[in-house]
């Protein structure tokens, strides 16, 4: 298959990625889907731990779907870094590469002499990015970090799930998912920092920083009145009604938004008499008595079908929407028309879907020139096209176990 040339912003940059699993592999992904060329460094033999999270596979090859996912515009080279051999070979591409993502516990890489502070002076431009679970510093800075221990530290399991159920963590994989998108962000704001001074530096990305950063008005909340919310199901904390409303034949969410909203809901549905009611006249007066306004609606939205509500509600500009399974999401005609899958030829033969990049740039959009690569597919490209190493050279490597 004959690669597509980079068109995004990024082309032209090169990074070297020695992440695995999500957070990492988000971050490179999504520098990749920008235009930069990516090369994953894998482990010989297993590669990244996502290759194993099975099933499910991709029908008719061994690749699973959760690696699939995070890993398109990527090249995979095997490498163990390890061995003074694979360090020199990570040297190597170092000398042509913009940018260095991992997610190693703290510490980990300066074992084998690729830590920040050690390649620092010898390649000054070069922007590295470190994704852990608590950053490179601070007391729990050690310690491994997963995705759901995060949400349970960073508050959120404590803000998510029923008032009188148990704490609930979210249903994808959000700690994972932020640290690599702020991994991203950071190193574009270093890129134009290189630009006007010449200098690289590292991106610290802590998932429990990031984790807390996106507590937003729960945490803003809190730091108002010393109060920890509780939890509200599919409640707003500060909104209502805005939540979860059972219909005729399933559930709607409803999202009003401000006074004039409910004031036009109310009059559209023959609830006029709520508006002369103290308790429901203005926003603050609904969330002080949240559970009223929960009873008193919940029969009218069980009078008609969540088809109907939205027909309705719509035609009044009144925020609402169904509670879609997946199959419903991939079917949305909003979200074909958008693009949201993108289909690729994979090296197995066959074609894979992944979810499309979201960012939509009107000039240099997002483009999708590799699809997620089999384990070390691209090892001749990079160490002999790139590198220049010879065959001899290369099968050595291979045989000693190095590729």
């Amino acid at each position: 298959m004959v690669e597509k040339a980079p068109s995004g912003p990024l082309r032209g940059l090169r990074v070297l990625d020695l992440t695995r699993v999500l957070a990492g592999p988000t971050c490179t992904q999504m520098l990749g889907d920008l235009g930069a060329e990516v090369i994953k460094i894998e482990r010989p033999g297993a590669g990244d731990d996502t290759r194993a999270f099975a099933p499910p596979y991709w029908p008719n090859t061994q690749e699973s779907a959760y690696f699939l996912g995070v890993n398109r515009n990527k090249k995979s080279l095997t490498l163990d870094i390890a061995a003074e051999e694979g360090q020199a070979i990570i040297h190597r591409l170092l000398d042509t590469c913009d940018i260095l993502v991992e997610n190693f516990k703290v510490g980990a890489l300066a074992k084998y002499g690729l830590g920040y502070e050690q390649l620092r002076t010898k390649y000054p431009g070069l922007i590295y990015c470190s994704i852990t679970g608590f950053g490179q510093t601070g007391p729990y800075a050690p310690r491994p970090g997963y995705d759901s221990l995060i949400q349970g530290m960073g508050g959120v399991m404590s803000l998510t799930g029923e008032p009188d159920g148990l704490p609930q963590k979210v249903g994808v994989p959000v700690a994972d998912l932020f640290a690599g998108l702020y991994g991203c962000i950071g190193i574009l704001a270093a890129l134009r920092h290189r630009e006007r001074t010449g200098h690289g530096q590292q991106v610290d990305i802590g998932m429990l920083d990031t984790h807390v950063a996106w507590l937003a008005n729960q945490g803003m909340n809190y730091l108002a009145t010393g109060q920890n919310p509780e939890r509200l199901g599919n409640q707003h904390p500060n909104i209502v009604p805005y939540q979860v409303f059972p219909t005729a034949d399933g559930h709607i969410v409803l999202s009003v938004g401000n006074d004039p909203t409910f004031e036009r809901f109310c009059k559209a549905f023959g609830q006029e008499a709520l508006l002369a009611d103290e308790r429901f006249a203005t926003n603050a007066a609904r969330v002080a008595n949240r559970q009223l306004v929960t009873d008193t609606l919940t029969p009218l939205m069980r009078s008609k079908t969540t088809a109907e509500w939205v027909a309705a509600l719509e035609a009044l500009k009144i925020g609402c929407g169904p509670i879609n399974k997946l199959s419903e999401v991939f079917a949305d005609p909003h979200v074909q028309a958008r693009g949201c899958v993108v289909e690729l030829p994979h090296a197995s033969g066959e074609t894979v879907k992944v979810i499309a990049n979201p960012v939509r740039l009107s000039g240099t959009p997002a483009d999708y020139r590799i699809p997620p690569p089999q384990l070390g597919e691209h090892a001749e490209e990079v160490l002999s096209g790139l590198l220049g190493m010879g065959e001899a050279e290369v099968a050595a490597l291979r045989a000693k176990g190095v590729v």
